[in-house]
Parts: C-alpha cells; structure tokens; sequence
C-alpha cells in the first residue's frame, strides 16, 4: 500500500480511554468522611461511562448539579477510586501501571477549589507547575523549567504580576495563576472543573479562549466540567451528558445538546428558555 494512502486509514491513538468507569460512594470516602457518608454509602455516583479523547477534542461534561461530573473527572486523575472493573488508558498505558510524575507530564488537572496554604508569590505558584521534571527532590529550576515559567506567565498575561502575592487578586487573575501553571506543567490532555466558576463575565471569555488557544497546538485535548450549556456550545467539539451518573448521550456537539436530550435530562425546554433569556437583550 502506497505510504501516503496507509498514513490516511492509520487508527488514531487515543491520547485518554475510558472504560466503564464506574465509582461509588463508599469507595472513596476517606476514614474522616466516612463517617458522614450517610445514606449515600454504597451508593453509584457515575456508572459505565466510556470514552476516546483524541487530540484536537475539548469534550465538555455536562449535566444537572449531583449528575456526576466532578467524580468522573477526578475519577480520572486517580484522586476518586473507580471500581475493578473500570480502566483508564493514557496514551496507551494502564494509568494504575504508571508513576505520578508520569501522568503529571501528560495530563493535568484545575480543580473547582485552590486551598492555599501560604501567601505565595505568583510566580512560585506557577514554577509547582514543574514539579514532574525536577531530577530530584531538592533539585533547582532548570533553564527550561524557567522558560516554561516564563512562558506561561506571559500566555496568561501574568508577567507584570509574578511578583504580587496571590492573595492580593482578584478572583480572574487568581484562575489565571492556576491555569498558568497548568501551562507550565506542559500536559497534553487538560481537565478543567469549572473553569469559570465565580468569575465575572470578562474573565469567563479570558480564560477560554486562553484554554482554546492552548489546545490549538498539536496533540493536545480538553475535557471540562461545565454549568453553563451556552459556553459548552460555544467552545466544544464533543460533549458526554450525564443523568445520575449514567451517559444520556455522548458524541459531537450538536448530536449530543439537542433539545430533546436535554430535557429528558434537565426536565425543561433548555432551548426555549435560553431563547425566552436572549429576548431579554434584544434592542
């Protein structure tokens, strides 16, 4: 077969599978919360959930509030225990066979929430970016550690704030700190909880199209957490619908938010209401 033609039906490697991924409640609480877990205990918060990620994709995951998004995200990272019979593939390797630092250098996750400890500089918080590529424990910044730092700061639009202590921003240069470390750490696949949770309008549209800039570099992927169906819309190429913790649907963008799905899923015409909202700004 000429080269050329066999390059073309080449498969493509998933940069992440999913298989169904599967989590309960008692599974991943910890002894601390455990003992607060109530009635959820035993309970199945996502439910045979599958998937490819292939790069080029930002997969938006969406849903009602309890439908299971956060817990499948972190279900990805390893931080939520999945079930034996789920497994996770990044870039064709058996997460569970791999180290931290591993997947540290090819997926990265922004959480919901940032407890910070200490009133850091804005720039040490981006350098933790780094921490998968140091040699060793007490080893210092390479010079391409700090080229990447730099780098991000200035992707972000940080550099002129590297030295102001985080806890003097404002809540959209505060996101924009977290994701620039995302930037730095350089991972091929981003998972996003609710990226522009809390955020005014203007630092909404910031961080993404910061996110859609990045992942127009090759090999690269997204999959985000998300309330709001009219950024999913806007900025995703696929989308899984969650309902309890079971897909609704999955698939491209517009085979997936239709408007019959979404009201078996939200128990109203999400179409009509989002046009009966639009009329509101009409001139």
């Amino acid at each position: 077969m000429d080269k050329k033609i066999e390059a073309r039906f080449k498969p493509v490697i998933p940069l992440l599978k999913a298989s169904r991924i599967t989590v309960r409640y008692g599974s991943f609480y910890n002894n601390d919360t455990r003992k607060n877990a109530g009635r959820n205990e035993g309970k199945t918060a996502v439910s045979g959930v599958s998937f490819d990620l292939l790069p080029g994709q930002w997969l938006m995951v969406v849903g009602p509030n309890g439908a299971g998004k956060s817990t499948l995200l972190n279900s990805l990272t390893g931080t939520v225990k999945a079930e034996k019979e789920s497994s996770i593939r990044l870039m064709g390797q058996d997460i569970t066979t791999m180290k931290k630092t591993q997947i540290a250098r090819l997926m990265g996750m922004l959480d919901q929430q940032h407890d910070i400890g200490y009133d850091f500089y804005v720039r040490d918080i981006v350098a933790l970016g780094r921490y998968a590529y140091r040699k060793g424990m007490f080893s210092g910044l390479s010079e391409e550690d700090r080229q990447a730092i730099d780098d991000a700061l200035a992707k972000t639009g940080l550099t002129d704030l590297e030295d102001r202590r985080v806890t003097t921003l404002s809540g959209g240069e505060r996101q924009r700190v977290f994701l620039a470390q995302l930037f730095a750490q350089d991972p091929s696949i981003l998972l996003l909880d609710e990226p522009a949770n809390h955020l005014d309008l203007i630092y909404q549209k910031q961080i993404f199209s910061l996110i859609q800039e990045w992942l127009d570099r090759p090999g690269r992927a997204v999959i985000s957490v998300v309330h709001d169906l009219s950024l999913a819309r806007k900025y995703g190429t696929h989308a899984l619908l969650l309902d309890k913790g079971s897909p609704k649907a999955q698939g491209p963008i517009d085979h997936v938010l239709t408007r019959q799905n979404l009201k078996d899923v939200y128990n109203i015409d999400v179409y009509a209401w989002m046009q009966e909202l639009l009329k509101t700004w009409e001139e």
